[in-house]
């Protein structure tokens, strides 16, 4: 049993040597380690608050980014509103030319045609009425080609004149 229980000498070796090893370590060591320990904890402490900042930086610009991609949409909305509303007024005002033009085109062949149509009735009428000299001049060489012709011709009007 003497193996197990220690000696009064050894307890006191040991004890000086510990007390001793504590007072090196609480002397040179113990200070070093903890400012060590604090300092490691303080930078642990400082990335996660840079984390948790860079996390809410992140929030932000997402929110920035959805902000302006809201607002990239309803301008691109516009634009398009814009270019439709542009688009449709030269359509209407090119069809507006359009018909004006057409109107004008119509009304001008219209005068042509009248024009046209009243030079040809006067032109039908100059015609008529040469074919109707024409005929007449034949009936009445005809009608008073001989002597006795125009006597009865003469006779004939003179009994008209006297009945009137």
């Amino acid at each position: 049993m003497k193996l197990v229980t220690p000696d009064l000498g050894l307890v006191i070796w040991m004890s000086l040597t510990f007390l001793t090893v504590l007072f090196l370590l609480s002397k040179f060591a113990w200070k070093p380690i903890l400012k060590m320990i604090k300092d490691r904890e303080e930078s642990i402490e400082g990335a996660l608050q840079s984390a948790e900042k860079a996390k809410q930086e992140m929030v932000r610009l997402q929110s920035n980014n959805e902000n302006l991609l809201r607002e990239a949409q309803i301008e691109r909305e516009a634009m398009l509103k814009a270019a439709r509303d542009a688009k449709d007024a030269m359509i209407h005002e090119a069809k507006a030319t359009a018909k004006a033009e057409a109107d004008r085109m119509i009304a001008l062949a219209r005068e042509a045609i009248n024009n046209e149509k009243q030079a040809a009735v006067t032109e039908l009428k100059n015609q008529v009425a040469q074919l109707s000299l024409q005929v007449a001049e034949k009936l009445i060489r005809e009608q008073l080609s001989s002597d006795e012709k125009q006597k009865e011709l003469a006779n004939k009007l003179v009994a008209e004149l006297k009945l009137n």
